[in-house]
């Protein structure tokens, strides 16, 4: 005799294993503020064994929510960071029953402000997580004020009235160079980031502020300013690398453009760090491939991904209305491309 159809886990049922009102299963499929911890755990855990799925429209309809979040990039050349933030985005969405759009967009675009208005007007968003570069454009941030759009920004740059995610670049960079200065150099160029960017200037004041407490004086020839691409680190190596007498370190505001000097050096037939120590910031995923292997500063980019997200997620449902500043901090990672110089101060 063939079985019968397993009937699907309703609400009740969950209700029921979980020892709850249905009410308060209802408030926790819809992520509702003031529902203990625990009791949260033992529904979540009675659906999962129940194998019970709420009904998406229905849940979107009873609370007037997409119950999905942007997020805004532009970024293209840097893959790595950009998986880095979905992943930190998505571990907290899945969480709390949220999915993710993820939304490239053009920062310097002269109809940037039209197109995420419409991105939320059209209710495909209940809020967004707005990475740099685009979250340092004014206009748009004054525009999700204007119109009390739910965000939060990652950013080196506050905006009044928006929460805002950092990590402590100068302080970093500062290390950075001090770990140089440490190792004999003195005549250390530097690679600046794209202008538009808020951490290049931040890594710059890191620099000059670490040479200015050893009193090193601040030499203009010895910094360029690049893209944050591999192209520009490779043209600014160049004319760094072209100087009489050169750098004895050289440390590039991104890992693209240390990899680029890499490049450089190695076409010179210097050898690392015998001839040249060479520092990056990021640590992406191939700086500890390359040779030597980068030493470079390690971001918390899924830790900041995870923050802005759940910061949202908790304006989103009234649970907070934090404005301020968050700051995250970065570590060093020590790798063969630097070493002791015998260069004299």
């Amino acid at each position: 005799m063939a079985s019968a159809t397993k009937k699907r886990p309703t609400i009740n049922d969950v209700a029921h294993l979980a020892g709850v009102s249905i009410k308060t299963v209802s408030r926790v499929f819809n992520d509702e503020p003031n529902v203990r911890p625990a009791t949260r755990d033992r529904v979540v855990d009675a659906a999962g064994e129940l194998g019970y799925r709420p009904n998406l429209s229905a849940r979107r309809l009873a609370a007037n929510r997409t119950f999905v979040i942007g997020m805004l990039y532009d970024n293209p050349k840097a893959p790595d960071y950009v998986a880095d933030v979905q992943y930190g985005a998505l571990r907290v969405c899945r969480t709390r029953g949220y999915d993710l759009l993820i939304h490239p967009c053009d920062a310097q675009s002269p109809t940037l402000v039209d197109e995420i208005l419409d991105l939320h007007h059209r209710a495909t968003v209940d809020g967004l997580v707005v990475l740099q570069p685009v979250s340092d454009q004014r206009k748009l941030n004054q525009a999700l004020l204007d119109q009390g759009i739910v965000s939060v920004r990652v950013s080196q740059r506050p905006f009044a009235g928006l929460p805002r995610i950092s990590v402590c670049d100068q302080e970093a960079a500062d290390e950075m160079t001090e770990h140089l200065i440490e190792l004999g150099h003195r005549r250390i160029g530097f690679i600046m980031g794209h202008p538009d960017h808020g951490s290049s200037h931040d890594r710059l004041a890191g620099y000059t502020s670490a040479l200015e407490r050893h009193g090193i004086a601040y030499d203009g020839a010895l910094v360029e300013h690049g893209l944050y691409d591999y192209e520009s680190g490779y043209a600014c190596a160049g004319r760094l690398l072209a100087l009489s007498p050169r750098p004895s370190a050289i440390f590039a505001s991104n890992d693209h453009m240390a990899m680029a000097t890499l490049t450089a050096a190695h076409e010179l037939r210097l050898e690392i760090p015998r001839d040249l120590s060479v520092a990056g910031f990021d640590d992406t995923s191939f700086a500890g491939f390359s040779w030597p292997p980068l030493t470079t500063v390690r971001q918390p980019v899924v830790e900041v991904a995870q923050l802005a997200t759940e910061l949202l997620l908790d304006r989103l449902q009234d649970r907070a209305e934090d404005t301020s500043d968050h700051r995250l901090r970065a570590e060093i990672v020590y790798r063969a491309s630097t070493g002791k110089t015998s260069e004299i101060a």
